[in-house]
């Protein structure tokens, strides 16, 4: 079902981000080092930096033609992938930026982090819109509903946060998790949003009133990034544990670990963010080894 293809090195570092570019058969990742890295999936190798940053990139988000580079110094660059250069420096957050998401119909950039607040940017002309506290603390990550009407947030106190996307009003909160949350996604058939914590638990929120669904104890630690399979139904998991697993979207069954300690290839450090390519043939994961792994999906 899905088997280790190759492993990328290059980074000198822990890598935090990874994003598919518009083509189907490139991405990028960033993290701890000077640059963001440009990869090639049809020779398995290195393209090229892509991009100079200043401090730790802790998310990538790609929209048409832009690159939006979110640091650890609170600055987002945007990098014009036609023009192959930096554009802009979004300046709001006074610390990291954790997260970024777009909401296409409004033309609008999400973004949030350390500081707890989210800030509204103009896809236009890349102006600040609007901001809002949401904690004192840390929003760790943002899921945008299918229908983007609704964002989600998941936050340090291991509560999620529903927002209207339209008015920005809060909807409601749910008491999700014990710890921090890590990992948040709407599933592509809009049935529910699931979430990933420190405390090493999956949550399923029934839609549309979020009502609790299965808990389910998935990891040994806490779990980095939930993503959803493009057109198959499943989606896969990643931890601090050093593990990806795979799951049936629609019973929560566990069809697959991919660790060393199960005797597969695997990570040998935590890690921190997986992406399914855009046709969905390969799930491509990362972490603090520096490597990046491409896995071939046949379901």
């Amino acid at each position: 079902m899905i088997t280790h293809l190759h492993t990328l090195s290059g980074h000198q570092n822990p890598i935090y981000a990874l994003a598919n570019a518009a083509e189907e058969n490139a991405f990028y990742s960033a993290g701890n080092d000077k640059g963001v890295v440009e990869w090639s999936l049809t020779s398995m190798g290195f393209v090229k930096v892509l991009a100079p940053v200043q401090s730790s990139v802790y998310a990538l988000h790609r929209h048409s033609n832009f690159l939006f580079i979110a640091q650890r110094s609170g600055v987002i660059l945007v990098f014009d992938l036609l023009l192959e250069k930096t554009i802009a420096m979004l300046n709001h957050h006074q610390k990291g930026v954790f997260d970024i998401k777009t909401i296409g119909h409004k033309n609008e950039l999400l973004s949030t982090g350390e500081d707890g607040t989210v800030a509204v940017w103009s896809l236009k002309d890349l102006s600040l819109l609007y901001h809002f506290q949401v904690i004192q603390n840390t929003v760790r990550v943002i899921a945008i509903s299918n229908d983007e009407k609704e964002v989600a947030l998941g936050c340090k106190d291991g509560m999620i946060r529903i927002y209207n996307s339209e008015d920005y009003g809060l909807i409601t909160e749910l008491e999700a998790h014990t710890l921090p949350i890590t990992s948040l996604q709407y599933d592509p058939t809009s049935t529910y949003l699931i979430s990933g914590s420190r405390d090493a638990q999956l949550k399923v929120w029934h839609l549309p009133d979020y009502s609790p669904g299965p808990a389910i104890p998935a990891h040994m630690f806490g779990i980095y990034s939930i993503a959803f399979h493009p057109s198959a139904p499943f989606f896969a998991t990643c931890s601090q544990d050093k593990s990806i697993k795979l799951w049936d979207s629609k019973n929560f069954k566990l069809y697959k670990i991919l660790s060393l300690e199960k005797n597969t290839p695997g990570h040998f450090h935590s890690i921190n963010k997986l992406i399914w390519s855009n046709d969905g043939r390969y799930l491509i994961s990362t972490g603090d080894d520096r490597q990046v792994m491409v896995w071939e999906f046949n379901p």
